[in-house]
């Protein structure tokens, strides 16, 4: 039975069975043309959109707003992106999601795009290194921090990535064990699904420190609210953050036109000033 069918039915049960050609009914019919109209016309498969579909890791988030309006304004080209963990934004490319554009938070998660033979070239490309810092906001007992406070008594929650599929979480965990901290953190560890979810917990005091990356560390927010200590780059595998072109987007030479773009010295310079550095 259709929809219009149905309305009619559950108004003639409720006002009992009007007058042929009555008022009633007709308003009736009127009112049940217009919601199944709708319903129609919300069924209808929305145009495909011209902006450049980009998968971005989540450390990205403070980061490529900022780059996307200037971006946009120096070409009138613009972004639809996507933000996750690095791992998670993989699974759903290899799945089929329609990307053009893959920025990941290293090495490692691009290349499987490019063993899957769905990259369009042979390799990632780097774009920045990213920093792996603890924070924790200006309020907390625990200031003035260091990385001993990691091992502090009064310490019973510290926020990290996921390392099954977050870089940044790969990186904490790392630093931990090289520096003989992972066995006494490890009961304390509130495990975010990835790094932007983790500054979050530690910001909203839901976690009392948090290894973040320096990205979110360096937003007037996170500056304003709390303080951090960069992680030794020497206790993790560097963090380079590499793209990946996809073999079948539609939008390859502008997806192209966009990393070339990221890695020009000004917006290298830019980048660093939100947390990420240069690669070159």
């Amino acid at each position: 039975m259709s929809r219009f069918s149905w309305f009619l039915l559950g108004y003639r049960t409720r006002r009992g069975e009007p007058k042929a050609g009555g008022l009633r009914l007709r308003a009736a019919m009127v009112l049940a043309a217009a919601v199944c109209g709708g319903f129609a016309q919300a069924q209808q498969p929305a145009k495909a959109s011209k902006d450049l579909r980009v998968a971005a890791a989540a450390d990205l988030q403070p980061v490529l707003p900022v780059l996307a309006e200037r971006y946009e304004k120096a070409t009138g080209a613009k972004l639809a992106v996507s933000y996750g963990s690095s791992g998670m934004l993989t699974t759903q490319i290899l799945n089929g999601a329609p990307m053009d554009l893959f920025l990941g938070a290293d090495f490692v998660f691009p290349e499987k795009i490019v063993a899957a033979e769905m990259a369009d070239a042979k390799s990632p490309t780097p774009y920045a290194r990213g920093t792996l810092v603890l924070w924790a906001r200006k309020d907390s007992p625990l200031q003035p921090i260091s990385l001993d406070t990691l091992v502090d008594k009064r310490v019973k929650t510290v926020a990290i990535a996921n390392d099954l599929h977050a870089p940044y979480g790969q990186a904490a965990v790392s630093a931990l064990r090289r520096l003989n901290m992972y066995d006494q953190v490890k009961p304390h560890l509130v495990v975010a699904e990835n790094i932007a979810q983790t500054a979050q917990f530690v910001e909203s005091g839901n976690a009392q420190l948090g290894l973040i990356s320096l990205t979110a560390a360096s937003t007037p927010r996170f500056q304003a609210e709390g303080t951090f200590v960069r992680v030794p780059k020497s206790s993790y595998v560097p963090i380079l953050q590499c793209a990946v072109v996809m073999a079948k987007s539609d939008r390859r030479a502008e997806a192209h036109a966009f990393l070339d773009w990221l890695l020009k010295p000004e917006i290298q310079a830019v980048m660093a000033t939100m947390g990420l550095e240069p690669v070159k």
